[in-house]
């Protein structure tokens, strides 16, 4: 594979790197969650201090937050990470009040970092799926989206992503199936899939 060699002053614009910009990975495809976290990685490695909020995710059994916990006191100083979600996996059919309270104590959590400038990257893992449910009202997640601080970062993950949420971003991705193994009945793997 023969790749170009790029002028990097042309890649990089210290004016655009100061404002923040919303980021949408949707899709049915495996890596949404995976993409975020990979930036907020990049973006701890820069010093900036980042937030992730696990819509629809409770318990300890996910290796990334096993990652995150090891992290070397610098880097652990700078990123906060909230659970709003029971140990359990949440669909249309079993979403109950207290998903729903669980979901909207993150929100809360969330809306009040995004208001108060507190991070330059705040990740909302699943918040597609938390308003597809009705967990989170789409007008409440506009609202805040609109009117956060101009240089702060804000990635929303998970299927469904509503068209408001997609006209409102700047970047969207969305991570298709083409192939996957779970096809073959391969289930989910620790290390790879949680």
């Amino acid at each position: 594979m023969n790749i170009p060699d790029y002028d990097n002053t042309k890649l990089y614009n210290p004016e655009f790197s100061k404002h923040g910009y919303i980021q949408v990975y949707t899709g049915n495809g495996k890596g949404k969650t995976t993409a975020s976290l990979g930036l907020a990685m990049r973006a701890l490695g820069r010093g900036w201090r980042v937030l992730i909020v696990m819509f629809t995710k409770g318990g300890n059994d996910y290796g990334e937050l096993i990652s995150f916990s090891q992290l070397c006191p610098d880097l652990k100083d700078n990123v906060k990470i909230v659970q709003a979600g029971l140990d359990r996996i949440v669909y249309s059919k079993n979403v109950n009040a207290t998903d729903k309270e669980i979901i909207q104590q993150g929100w809360d959590t969330a809306k009040n970092a995004i208001k108060n400038d507190e991070y330059q990257l705040i990740i909302l893992d699943e918040a597609n799926i938390a308003i597809d449910l009705g967990c989170i009202k789409l007008d409440d997640m506009l609202q805040t989206l609109k009117n956060k601080p101009e240089d702060m970062e804000i990635v929303l993950t998970g299927r469904n992503a509503k068209q408001e949420i997609i006209d409102l971003a700047d970047l969207v991705s969305e991570i298709n199936p083409i192939k996957h193994y779970w096809d073959k009945g391969i289930k989910a793997r620790k290390g790879i899939e949680f």
